[in-house]
């Protein structure tokens, strides 16, 4: 099925438009080897020009796509430098605001938990890769919230989306979407406990699996990479986060 349906009119047309084109993009629908021009997509999508270069202005910001003057759009592939880096962020900033969220959890927020991860073990058994990637964001994102710092939240959304695309390399050729799901299991249980040390532990161990899964996930569908480059870099300054 097509990530760019027709859309529901009643709800905002430009953040409608900017999720179906980061599904497309996350789904390999639009790729970098090609450009897709506003008034294309427009159609596709059965709305105006207006939302649709709302939404590409958003993801240019967000480091997703670039509009070139004359070209069109073209979606942005990202170096592998550039992934090491973004997890090498996540993995010192993800950690201690998991351990806040532990603190403050209430019974309301930890119910909330549970939904979503039910969110991720629906997606997870229907093998849609996508819809489990970005139920994971879900709860990660909320997660992040609960730290109560805006700016993290908004950093930590960015940067996810800017590797969404890259994480179905992870799925199901490293592993499958279960087994994705299942891989917060320990950060819910340590969340359920209230426990900020093991929540902390558990979402660094889980961004490092993450990481190494997608590194070596790109590296193997392109000849000549080592993954061991990277993972070296990766732990040259995340080694100092523990």
């Amino acid at each position: 099925m097509s990530s760019m349906q027709q859309i529901d009119h009643g709800q905002s047309l430009t953040v409608q438009v900017t999720n179906m084109l980061r599904a497309a993009i996350t789904s390999g629908e639009m790729g970098p080897e090609e450009h897709f021009s506003a008034i294309g997509l427009a159609e596709k999508l059965g709305v105006s020009r207006t939302p649709v270069r709302e939404a590409l202005q958003l993801l240019e910001k967000e480091g997703i796509v670039r509009i070139e003057k004359n070209r069109g759009v073209r979606v942005l592939q990202m170096s592998l430098d550039e992934i090491v880096q973004i997890f090498q962020i996540r993995i010192i900033l993800e950690p201690p605001a998991a351990a806040r969220a532990a603190e403050v959890a209430t019974d309301e927020d930890l119910a909330n938990f549970r939904t979503l991860h039910g969110r991720i073990l629906e997606a997870a058994a229907r093998e849609d890769g996508p819809g489990t990637l970005q139920a994971d964001k879900d709860f990660h994102l909320f997660l992040m919230e609960l730290a109560g710092n805006p700016r993290l939240l908004a950093l930590d959304g960015e940067l996810r989306n800017m590797v969404l695309a890259h994480g179905l390399v992870t799925i199901p050729s490293a592993r499958s979407s279960q087994d994705l799901a299942n891989d917060r299991k320990d950060i819910l249980a340590a969340l359920e406990r209230r426990d900020p040390r093991a929540a902390a532990g558990a979402v660094r161990d889980h961004v490092t699996r993450t990481a190494h899964l997608l590194i070596s996930g790109v590296c193997a569908r392109t000849p000549g990479l080592s993954a061991d480059e990277y993972l070296s870099q990766l732990e040259q300054l995340t080694r100092f986060s523990r």
